[in-house]
């Protein structure tokens, strides 16, 4: 990590590059469905996304995570992480896994140094009930989860596992899986219910604070061990610096997406200052680690 950072300013940020995905999440709180008014496919341009990238560093954030969607869909991903890797920034990709081959590992081996695996559940019927499936069909075996990370340790990645936790999980006991992912960290989300983005079937999927709790208490030795990070809907909201796929910094800090202006029209600056981050819950929420 760098020791030289800029003042107040989130160091860190998630570029959702891509709308487009090939699960089904019904909870998901970024679908991002307005961009496509004016960004048809979804994404920006591989050229665009490449300045963006290069603005991004020059700005002074240290990280980078490659979001979505599923962020493996995008083509020219691993040219993107490439750029941002030699840029100066640490890379991380969240991803549902579905695309992680040995080809993509061999192709990211010197760039990408996080992979963040998704894996809300290791029951079948969990995660087809939440959409936590291709095209909403197919899910992820727990075999399949097991087999994706001894890959990632084949090549030797750093791990992070990232779950939402909702009304069809909070029960679950995710230990065996856990012990032997060994992830450097697990953030455990409470689902988070944004207007305009997960409101047809998010009544269906949030939890109260205790039920959350229940969840968090039944792997209390992951928090002993300092790899569990968990986030409640109020620590997730404005401690993010996010960008969306067509180019524009958003928060979450009202319930609902409220964007900049496009980032390549009126600089990164600006754009960043439109959105007021909150650099102090950033903080708060542990934001700030050994990358």
């Amino acid at each position: 990590m760098k020791t030289k950072r800029l003042e107040g300013i989130i160091p860190s940020v998630n570029f959702h590059l891509w709308e487009p995905c090939n699960m089904r999440c019904k909870f998901c709180f970024a679908t991002f469905q307005d961009t496509k008014l004016f960004l048809p496919k979804g994404h920006l341009p591989r050229e665009e996304a490449l300045e963006l990238i290069k603005l991004i560093a020059e700005m002074g954030f240290e990280k980078i995570t490659f979001a979505g969607g599923e962020p493996t869909l995008c083509p020219w991903i691993s040219e993107l992480i490439k750029t941002a890797k030699e840029s100066g920034l640490t890379t991380m990709l969240v991803t549902n896994g579905t695309r992680l081959s040995e080809d993509f590992f061999s192709k990211n081996k010197n760039y990408l140094d996080w992979v963040i695996l998704s894996v809300d559940s290791l029951d079948d019927n969990s995660n087809k009930v939440s959409g936590r499936a291709i095209i909403g069909k197919k899910v992820l075996t727990k075999t399949d989860y097991f087999e994706i990370i001894t890959k990632i340790r084949q090549f030797h990645y750093r791990l992070k596992i990232n779950t939402v936790v909702h009304q069809f999980n909070y029960k679950e006991f995710m230990t065996d899986f856990l012990d032997y992912a060994k992830p450097e960290r697990w953030k455990v989300f409470q689902v988070l219910p944004i207007k305009g983005e997960n409101d047809e079937f998010i009544d269906d999927f949030k939890i109260s604070e205790t039920q959350f709790q229940e969840f968090l208490f039944r792997h209390q030795s992951f928090v002993e061990k300092g790899i569990l990070i968990s986030e409640n809907n109020a620590e997730m909201k404005d401690s993010y610096s996010m960008i969306d796929p067509s180019g524009r910094f958003f928060t979450n800090k009202n319930g609902y997406m409220e964007y900049s202006d496009p980032i390549l029209k009126v600089g990164i600056n600006k754009a960043y200052q439109q959105m007021d981050y909150n650099f102090d819950k950033f903080i708060e929420r542990g934001g700030l680690y050994n990358w």
